[in-house]
């Protein structure tokens, strides 16, 4: 199968979504498949798309309908769509009609949808392979992966750490391009203000997972998350995480893990990390549980749930071809 695998994120982004498509590219590839990544598609000869963005790639999810009214039709949700833009966008509302499957990348992601389109609705965790690390830092860690924009809330961690001034041993890394002037301008405001907090800026992502391994702690402050990759990627190198409690990340550690804080509340997150550095029972039981998710994101289950995902097209068109066929010998 001949597939467009649409994302929104260019060839230079560091972002999730661009980590997503080119490692979905090379399982469908491994798979038997030919896959075309770009960030539009403009007519050339596909059998099936696979859409990630709904507002974003809504242009080529409609064209690629236009020109081929049964071809295969997936669109894959990110935070952004299932939190903001399908309960205000109309691109992105129409992007789910016209897709034949519905993927989400964590188990809560479904209860974000309207009901009626849940059935053709599938969840595929992302995975991550990352070598842990035996080189930790000697104090106490804590890192901050993401990009400095405002669905990540991404100065949370260091606010948190006007709280904490009696734990001179913290050291809080945060590596992510600014996505602005002014988030730039704040980062180094705050690190101005406590040494403890560094921002390093846009690295690359191995050098970002290279932090992330050496670390105690991940701090994941984000206001909305499809199913942050940073997670896998975290419990791959086993390294427990203290996250906001909101849907996606939820869906990503279970209703049941401890290391959730209030969203926006940097002295609830304090008393998370405070708890995560003194208690090492509490640590243990964050690793313990970071650990027992991490079957979930394994890149032998994220390939299985693209294979599946595959067959299911591979019916659909099956069906859709012999329905026409029907149609014109009753004609």
């Amino acid at each position: 199968m001949k597939i467009a695998l649409i994302t929104p994120a260019g060839a230079r982004s560091r972002s999730g979504n661009r980590h997503t498509a080119i490692r979905w590219a090379e399982m469908l590839r491994s798979l038997g498949h030919s896959v075309r990544v770009s960030r539009v598609w403009n007519g050339w000869a596909a059998d099936a798309m696979i859409a990630l963005h709904a507002r974003r790639s809504h242009a080529s999810i409609a064209a690629f309908r236009a020109r081929h009214p049964e071809a295969p039709l997936v669109v894959v949700l990110t935070g952004t769509d299932l939190y903001r833009d399908i309960h205000a966008d109309r691109d992105a509302r129409a992007s789910l009609d016209l897709a034949d499957r519905l993927v989400v990348l964590q188990e809560m992601g479904k209860t974000g949808l309207p009901a009626r389109l849940r059935p053709k609705t599938r969840v595929i965790y992302q995975s991550a392979e990352v070598a842990s690390s035996p080189r930790r830092s000697s104090g106490f860690r804590i890192a901050v992966l993401g990009h400095l924009r405002e669905e990540k809330d991404p100065f949370r961690a260091a606010y948190a750490l006007a709280f904490l001034r009696d734990l001179p041993e913290l050291e809080l890394v945060h590596l992510g391009d600014a996505l602005s002037p002014e988030m730039a301008a704040e980062a180094r405001r705050l690190m101005r203000l406590d040494a403890r907090y560094r921002w390093l800026g846009n690295v690359p992502h191995g050098t970002a997972l290279g932090w992330l391994a050496g670390s105690r702690l991940l701090v994941l402050s984000s206001r909305m998350e499809g199913g942050a990759n940073v997670v896998c990627e975290a419990a791959a190198a086993g390294v427990p995480l203290v996250a906001s409690r909101v849907p996606g990340n939820v869906g990503m550690l279970g209703g049941n893990y401890p290391g959730y804080y209030r969203l926006g509340d940097e002295r609830a997150l304090a008393r998370q990390i405070r708890r995560a550095t003194l208690d090492p029972r509490y640590y243990a039981r964050l690793k313990r549980l970071t650990a027992v998710r991490r079957r979930l994101f394994r890149p032998a289950a994220e390939r299985a749930g693209l294979r599946k995902l595959l067959a299911e097209l591979v019916r659909l068109q099956a069906r859709s071809r012999a329905s026409r066929t029907g149609a014109k010998l009753r004609r």
